[in-house]
């Protein structure tokens, strides 16, 4: 049998100040950007130069155990849910984290409780957890990330939790929102689409409630609707749709709400007679549909401020007021 292939050493700082002529600590001066280090420019242009010739990453590691304290900011969401606004809003996110020496991480992963997800998160020792889907994370949880040495818990949420700061984010707020509109508009027998999509019940279940609020009382009937994002489930809608004697409804976002809305013109059902449709986020290919589509719009913190909170949660300084989420509705044709 052969011999097993020999596997390539990793390349630490020693080789760096080998290859520079310089010590290990000056190769960490430069390549941490240690503030008030005597290396002359030179010398840093030096190590730079033999760090990228070697191909030398720094250990994040261990220069969080230098710094007394790691750089990464962990936000607990899988990549699925999110849809085009949150994932805009999360890339500028990240661009501000960097601006700020912050490294963001999304954090997919699926627990039984929030303490058991807590503990997962902990694990990676972030400087600060930020929650998007803030509702689930209770005291029990914040008390284990603080434990954990984590400076800064904060979340999107309805309400408040002991050990955590809260932006305030509604999501029933925004189906109540969308069923008021169409029930003055005249609509009784409204559908609810909820996507199949791994990650967005936390999201799509209180926009259900919230329509399921504003219709009590007999105000209008309330039907939950699955949809997965594609054209074959949204197809399948629109024959249910046809038949099923309802005269509105509510998308999760404005993108199911747009692919339902293209399935029903293909099944020769319109809109907004007999179905009213509205979406949610209000992105911009929204008032360019045929019929251009109601949609309710989010207005929040930008990604800046949000950085801005959390830095001074991380830092024990004041926390700035930035407000939290408001949800504006937007009528258009499709209502």
């Amino acid at each position: 049998m052969g011999s097993e292939p020999t596997r390539p050493s990793a390349v630490t700082s020693t080789d760096v100040a080998r290859l520079a002529g310089v010590s290990r600590a000056t190769v960490s001066f430069v390549l941490n950007d240690t503030r008030h280090s005597r290396v002359s420019e030179a010398t840093r242009a030096r190590v730079r130069e033999a760090a990228a010739e070697l191909g030398y990453v720094p250990h994040a590691a261990a220069r969080s155990l230098r710094a007394g304290r790691s750089n990464l900011v962990l936000i607990p969401a899988s990549a699925s849910a999110l849809g085009s606004l949150l994932s805009t809003w999360v890339d500028e996110l990240h661009s501000e984290l960097e601006r700020h020496g912050y490294t963001g991480v999304l954090h997919a992963g699926r627990y039984p409780d929030p303490v058991t997800a807590a503990r997962a998160w902990a694990e990676l020792r972030p400087v600060a957890v930020l929650a998007l889907d803030g509702d689930g994370l209770g005291p029990g949880a914040a008390d284990v990330l603080r434990r954990a040495g984590v400076r800064g818990v904060l979340s999107f949420a309805a309400r408040p939790t002991q050990g955590v700061h809260t932006l305030r984010f509604d999501h029933v707020r925004i189906g109540a929102l969308a069923a008021e509109h169409l029930i003055a508009r005249g609509r009784r027998r409204i559908g609810v689409v909820v996507p199949r999509e791994r990650g967005l019940a936390a999201f799509a279940r209180p926009r259900l409630d919230g329509v399921r609020g504003a219709a009590s009382g007999g105000a209008a009937s309330v039907t939950e609707l699955e949809m997965a994002y594609t054209a074959e489930s949204a197809a399948g809608l629109a024959r249910h749709l046809r038949t099923a004697g309802l005269d509105a409804v509510f998308a999760y976002n404005d993108e199911y709400a747009t692919l339902l809305m293209h399935a029903l013109r293909r099944e020769g059902v319109g809109v907004p007679a007999p179905v009213a449709v509205v979406g949610c986020d209000d992105l911009v290919p929204s008032a360019l549909q045929s019929p251009p589509l109601t949609t309710v719009r989010l207005e929040g913190p930008t990604p800046a401020e949000v950085v801005g909170v959390l830095s001074a949660l991380v830092d024990g300084t004041e926390v700035p007021d930035v407000g939290g989420v408001r949800a504006v509705l937007v009528p258009r044709a499709s209502s």
